[in-house]
């Protein structure tokens, strides 16, 4: 492409055809190795809002990732809840805690035995309770701590601490089968 000074100098017969066409060839080859594109401030903002939605979908994401697991962990609990449970008969008030309530279930004497022995746990699902096995129990507890709501066989609770009352205390035995 040759610009109209260049094509006045060449009818004029100041300068020959061949000379034009290697300053063109020069002047393309600067122009491709050093023209950086200067970025106006519509395409800086573009990119700004870009990333901006970017970053917005990816916390979208990770939400719905987040809601996904804990719908997936819940099935899991269920699962176990409700492939592992023993069925419990008997007209014996088992009485526990859950939470700030003291709640009951009617069990018989063996059940009772392993419910305070550790061997079973009471599990909360939805409005009801269950009694499941210690492995179950591990198993839940793994996923979700609240869904267990007595176990007696977990050691990881921990000590409350001592007062001088306790010292007084320690005289008088309680058994640990007491029915309340």
């Amino acid at each position: 492409m040759r610009n109209p000074l260049q094509e006045q100098l060449l009818k004029a017969g100041l300068v020959k055809k061949d000379k034009i066409a290697k300053v063109v060839r020069e002047q393309a080859k600067q122009r491709q190795g050093k023209a950086p594109v200067v970025a106006d401030e519509a395409q800086v903002d573009a990119r700004k809002l870009q990333a901006e939605r970017a970053e917005r979908d990816r916390a979208i994401a990770a939400e719905r990732n987040a809601e996904a697991r804990k719908k997936e962990i819940r099935a899991q609990v269920r699962q176990i809840v409700e492939t592992t449970r023993v069925k419990r008969d008997g007209e014996i008030a088992y009485r526990f805690t859950d939470g700030d309530k003291i709640t009951s279930l009617l069990v018989s004497e063996p059940l009772r035995a392993q419910l305070a022995a550790g061997v079973l746990a009471i599990a909360r699902l939805d409005d009801r309770y269950e009694l499941i096995p210690r492995a179950a129990a591990d198993k839940i507890h793994m996923r979700v701590a609240d869904v267990v709501v007595s176990d007696h066989g977990r050691k990881d609770t921990a000590p409350l601490p001592a007062d001088d009352d306790d010292d007084y205390y320690k005289q008088f035995v309680v058994p640990d089968d007491l029915i309340w």
